[in-house]
């Protein structure tokens, strides 16, 4: 595959180097770097590729050539990976997103902007995606629903029809939403739980959720 975006991977954890065999095996973009804040520099390079600190990017690589993946999971609530995607942005970088040919979007979804949909997901008509959503392998987003900024959804999570998650929220491994359920900004959905209504704000769900019907 011809290469034709140069690609700076913003970290060095397990998911950037699952990020660097995506991109550079199975996209257009060619890594050329990992970008690492200063005080969490541990090597000086992996896969044969330089590891830079964050603050030298712009003098090593001109933002105008090069793009960006913050390679980062649901690290602070989602806020470490929020915060890089925004600095990168703010020097100029341009976001990179990686789509797996073997995911299922249906035509009329929207996806945002600086997005990793792994393979095996099934998202359905009318879908709408955030920017900066991590969709790790093997989920179902149902038709008409909608997936906020900034989340992180694991693996083989069903979110059903009319349903919103709110952002930056976690959906832990193997979690369900029934038809037409809100869930609120910045909750955790933990692995397995089952949400039957509407969940509020900063709540973390595990088990069943259901609130009881007032009396």
């Amino acid at each position: 595959m011809e290469k034709k975006h140069k690609l700076l991977l913003l970290g060095d954890s397990a998911f950037a180097e699952i990020a660097f065999e995506y991109f550079q095996h199975d996209s257009d973009y060619e890594v050329v770097a990992f970008c690492v804040e200063k005080q969490f520099m541990k090597r000086n390079s992996l896969f044969g590729l330089p590891v830079v600190p964050m603050d030298e990017m712009e003098s090593r690589y001109a933002p105008a050539e090069h793009s960006f993946f913050a390679a980062n999971v649901y690290t602070q609530g989602n806020q470490l990976r929020t915060r890089l995607y925004q600095a990168a942005k703010d020097k100029g970088y341009k976001p990179a997103s990686y789509i797996s040919p073997h995911a299922f979007v249906w035509r009329n979804c929207k996806v945002g902007e600086h997005c990793f949909i792994f393979e095996n997901n099934v998202i359905q008509p009318f879908v709408t995606i955030g920017d900066n959503v991590v969709l790790w392998s093997g989920n179902h987003i149902g038709h008409h629903s909608t997936i906020g900024a900034n989340c992180f959804i694991s693996s083989h999570v069903v979110v059903s029809g009319f349903c919103r998650i709110g952002e930056a929220c976690f959906m832990g491994v193997n979690s369900t939403v029934s038809n037409n359920t809100n869930i609120g900004n910045k909750c955790v959905v933990g692995a397995a739980a089952l949400v039957l209504s509407d969940v509020e704000d900063n709540q973390t769900v595990v088990g069943i959720w259901k609130k009881k019907k007032a009396t």
